[in-house]
């Protein structure tokens, strides 16, 4: 497939509004398990968006697009899905300026699945958020942020990810860093729950 200016490869299975039963240009393809995709894939319909892009600026703004509409559909709020989506935007920035170098035109692939675990023994649900790029390998326990304290531009992505999603975990498997953030979706009678119920 050609590639477009903004530098989207294809884009595997759309985000759908369950309500409205739409889905317009569903195309699935390959399975990636064999290339260091996710060592346990989840139920394909717990798929919400896989998108496959290269490393370029431009291409952000469809991958904030697409993840703002996954927050949407599973209900998040509002404050929720704009932090779930600066987190995602962080990442990929971070993918492009620090595995990458800054190059263009390589590969990175971002997926959006509903999420089912268990916290502290509880069910819950949400969304989680897996990067997968071939960039240089980055050693986890150099992934510090800079003090806080330290008043100067950048170097605070990682503290907002990490401030902003339920869990971050970075790994390298087959050759490829990955980064996988969830996001756990509290129901809002939970989050406004006053104080002393």
């Amino acid at each position: 497939m050609a590639m477009s200016p903004t530098g989207v490869n294809r884009l595997v299975k759309p985000v759908c509004n369950p309500n409205r039963r739409e889905c317009q240009g569903e195309r699935l393809t390959e399975s990636n398990d064999a290339s260091g995709s996710m060592a346990s894939t989840p139920a394909e319909s717990d798929l919400l968006v896989t998108l496959q892009l290269n490393s370029n600026p431009e291409a952000l703004c469809l991958v904030r697009a697409a993840v703002g509409r996954a927050t949407e559909l599973l209900h998040f709020q509002d404050r929720e899905c704009r932090a779930i989506v600066r987190s995602v935007d962080e990442a990929l920035a971070n993918v492009i300026r620090h595995a990458y170098q800054g190059k263009n035109g390589l590969p990175i692939e971002v997926t959006c699945r509903k999420w089912q675990g268990n916290d502290n023994g509880s069910p819950t649900a949400g969304l989680e958020i897996v990067l997968l790029d071939s960039g240089i390998a980055l050693d986890p326990a150099s992934l510090q942020g800079r003090e806080l304290d330290d008043i100067r531009p950048g170097g605070l992505g990682l503290h907002f990810i990490k401030q902003s999603m339920d869990q971050v975990e970075f790994s390298r498997n087959h050759g490829k860093n990955q980064l996988r953030m969830i996001k756990y979706l509290v129901p809002a009678t939970a989050q406004a729950k006053p104080e002393g119920e």
